[in-house]
């Protein structure tokens, strides 16, 4: 099993000892059948910060509204202008250790789906297959005027035209490829509409007061239903988008397991919970997989 106490904390609150905590998540995904529910935690270790881990505790900013870029020019010229600069800080973004091994687990047969809350495109861009991207992606733009999609870099070009010259002084990279720009800065900023029809452009996301499609939604319930395991990874479960697949696999007697900083609102529903760093973790669980096999 190797040195895994080093990486997992005692905890407290279950009596659990971390080996033993360990060893029962490795024999139930030894089991297979597992479906991961992926959150920012994930991808924290590849420099993307998240709102309520150890990168956001000390964050004050608002994430964008559905409502408020509809409803306003200004919204919507502010979220493209720190868009436009925090997106590239997420596309320079490679997979970590996390990533890389959640996607060995699913070669190996022992994940049978994964669904992920991040928008950062890690787990493919790792070599995972059929992720239900739960919120959408930064790699693709929509119309909300005819729905037509297309790619984040034709969107990027377009930007770069209508700015020449366009320069702004970032102060802080927020989750979902925010960047926090001075206001003078975002004043100047030109956006751009749709080719096709001049409707307006979101990012292919949900953002907050918005509802996950219905079908993807259905699409995950069956998913965590047939599962043998819910894996939850980096996700504080804060929001309901998150958590109600929590509550369905435990209305389905699915065993839950969470590694996770810090507590969550699923803590109760599971059967083991780990307070670890997410790459040394999950590459440790290889390591003793790969022993017992």
């Amino acid at each position: 099993m190797g040195d895994v106490t080093q990486v997992v904390e005692e905890d407290e609150t279950s009596g659990a000892s971390p080996g033993r905590a360990f060893r029962r998540l490795s024999e139930l995904v030894a089991d297979g059948g597992v479906v991961v529910l992926s959150g920012a935690g994930l991808s924290t270790e590849s420099g993307i910060p998240d709102y309520r881990g150890e990168t956001g505790r000390a964050r004050r900013a608002e994430p964008m509204t559905y409502q408020a870029f509809v409803g306003g020019a200004a919204a919507r010229r502010r979220y493209w202008a720190r868009s436009h600069l925090g997106w590239r800080h997420v596309a320079r973004a490679a997979p970590n250790a996390g990533h890389r091994a959640v996607a060995e687990l699913q070669d190996r047969g022992l994940i049978d789906g994964i669904i992920t809350q991040n928008v950062d495109g890690l787990h493919q861009a790792a070599g995972a297959r059929e992720v239900i991207e739960l919120h959408g992606s930064l790699d693709r733009v929509m119309c909300l005027g005819c729905a037509r999609r297309t790619s984040r870099e034709e969107l990027d070009r377009r930007l770069r035209a209508a700015n020449p010259g366009w320069h702004a002084q970032v102060t802080r990279i927020n989750p979902d490829g925010d960047a926090v720009l001075p206001d003078d800065q975002v004043e100047s900023f030109r956006i751009v509409d749709c080719l096709d029809c001049g409707g307006l452009l979101k990012p292919d996301v949900i953002f907050f007061g918005e509802n996950v499609p219905r079908p993807r939604v259905q699409d995950c319930f069956d998913l965590t239903e047939r599962a043998r395991t819910l894996l939850v990874l980096g996700s504080s479960l804060t929001v309901m988008s998150g958590f109600r697949f929590v509550r369905h696999a435990t209305k389905s007697a699915v065993p839950v397991v969470i590694v996770n900083r810090g507590p969550t609102r699923g803590d109760d529903h599971a059967v083991v919970t780990l307070d670890a760093a997410l790459g040394v973790t999950l590459t440790a669980l290889l390591a003793d997989l790969g022993r017992a096999r």
